[in-house]
C-alpha cells in the first residue's frame, strides 16, 4: 500500500503477472512511452499505481490488439487529450449516477 494515497501498488513482476507481460517488457515500455513513469522505492524498486497499469494496459491493446507499431501507440497517447479524459471521466460519473439514481428508488415515474 501507498501510504500517501492510499492506492494499491505492485511490484514489477506483480504488475506484469496481472497484465499478462514479462517484467521486460514493462521495463522495455518505460523508455519507449514517457507517460509510464512508475513511481520507485529508496531501493529503486518500480512500483506501479492503478493508473499506471490502466496505461499499461492501453498500450497493450494498442500494440497486441490494434497492432499499431510503437511509434504509432505513442502518437495515439499523445492525441489522447484532456478533454478526452474528461469526457470519459463524464460518462462514467453519469453511469455511476444512473446507477445509484436505480437503486436507490428515487425513480419517481412509476406510479400505481
Amino acid at each position: 500500500m501507498d501510504g500517501k494515497s492510499g492506492s494499491k501498488t505492485y511490484k514489477i513482476g506483480q504488475a506484469a503477472e496481472l497484465l499478462g507481460i514479462k517484467p521486460f517488457v514493462l521495463r522495455f515500455w518505460e523508455g519507449e512511452f514517457p507517460q509510464l513513469e512508475p513511481l520507485r522505492t529508496a531501493s529503486g524498486q518500480r512500483m506501479y499505481s492503478e493508473e499506471q497499469l490502466g496505461l499499461v494496459r492501453e498500450i497493450k491493446h494498442l500494440l497486441y490488439d490494434e497492432g499499431l507499431t510503437i511509434e504509432g501507440a505513442r502518437k495515439r497517447l499523445e492525441e489522447k487529450g484532456p478533454s478526452d479524459l474528461l469526457r470519459e471521466v463524464r460518462e462514467e460519473l453519469l453511469a455511476i449516477r444512473d446507477l445509484l439514481a436505480g437503486k436507490d428508488g428515487s425513480n419517481t415515474e412509476v406510479r400505481s
